[in-house]
């Protein structure tokens, strides 16, 4: 019965996940409100964090710092693994993909890992949210400079390919800031979050459910799925899922090869597989100047709601097995 109830419960996050890119769609907020969505969107985050840092211990964040072999995997699965899988499928342009399109998946293949999501299925998947919080934070500050260098490497550009600094204390100021409050804070509010566990779903799920909406409102102020073909959009979808489906099997094959933890595989899993909705478009905006940035950014926007249902399932497949 309690299995029953734990997939009911998570079939419930999943179903808020695609309700939310729904109402989005149907529903996109604009101007003041727009603006009131991306500010309530990094709160929660910041929130999220905050509680992380509150919940872990000095000696697990020290020992997530310290798992270098850990944050080498996923990095390699960030800016090696999908660089040559994005390269292999040029092989599908022009036919089953348009230029643009293909640009936009080789783009997705070279952008940073999410940093809230892969924490957040990392935290209710019961993995090493310490090891997590190392792991894509760091692949979003290297993704500053390692994405554009690659963009350049890979890819025809047009205009300056550069990313300013900003970015870098943007990720300090609304991730590692909260962190830190967080541990500060966790001498007196520590007890009182390992008796309730409930805030810290909360903000987990709810955050997620944010960053879709906002972005899925995005997309339609710009009019992204209207300017191609149905077919097109199917084989892009087609193209991501399958990407995904490869990136995941290899990540936990990759885990159990090596040798890690049930806690580290969960992190590779989740945080190898990711890519960044968040740092991709700001980027893509500078890199891909006077180029139809909509298309390109397509891919990535496809990619990032697949991804967000996948390992919902999976990150509540993985907290039942614990539980159990």
């Amino acid at each position: 019965m309690s299995s029953k109830l734990a997939a009911a419960k998570l079939d419930g996050f999943v179903l808020g996940i695609v309700a939310a890119a729904v109402l989005a769609s149907i529903f996109p907020v604009s101007g003041t409100a727009e603006n009131v969505l991306t500010w309530v969107t990094k709160i929660s985050v910041a929130l999220l964090f905050l509680l992380y840092g509150a919940r872990l211990s000095p000696t697990e964040a020290l020992e997530g710092v310290k798992h270098w072999r850990l944050h080498s995997v996923v990095l390699a699965s960030t800016y090696i693994l999908f660089p040559l899988i994005g390269l292999a499928l040029r092989i599908l342009a022009p036919t089953v993909l348009t230029d643009d399109l293909y640009t936009g998946v080789l783009y997705l293949c070279l952008v940073p890992s999410t940093i809230q999501s892969s924490i957040a299925f990392t935290s209710i998947a019961r993995g090493n949210v310490a090891g997590a919080v190392v792991s894509a934070s760091l692949s979003n500050i290297l993704g500053v400079f390692v994405t554009p260098l690659l963009v350049i490497l890979l890819m025809n550009t047009s205009g300056q390919a550069t990313v300013g600094v900003s970015a870098v204390g943007d990720i300090l100021l609304q991730l590692l800031v909260p962190f830190v409050v967080g541990q500060l804070l966790r001498p007196l509010v520590a007890d009182w979050l390992s008796r309730h566990s409930a805030p810290t779903k909360i903000v987990d799920r709810g955050s997620i459910l944010l960053i879709v909406y906002s972005a899925f409102s995005a997309s339609m102020n710009e009019h992204v799925w209207s300017s191609e073909s149905v077919w097109h959009i199917v084989a892009v979808v087609v193209v991501c899922a399958g990407l995904l489906a490869v990136i995941l099997a290899v990540t936990a094959l990759i885990g159990r090869w090596l040798k890690f933890d049930r806690a580290d595989r969960i992190v590779i899993l989740f945080c190898g597989s990711k890519k960044s909705l968040a740092s991709g478009l700001p980027m893509a905006s500078v890199l891909f100047a006077g180029q139809p940035v909509g298309l390109i950014v397509l891919p990535l926007l496809i990619f990032h709601q697949i991804q967000l249902i996948v390992c919902a399932v999976l990150a509540g497949r993985y907290e039942r097995q614990e539980v159990a």
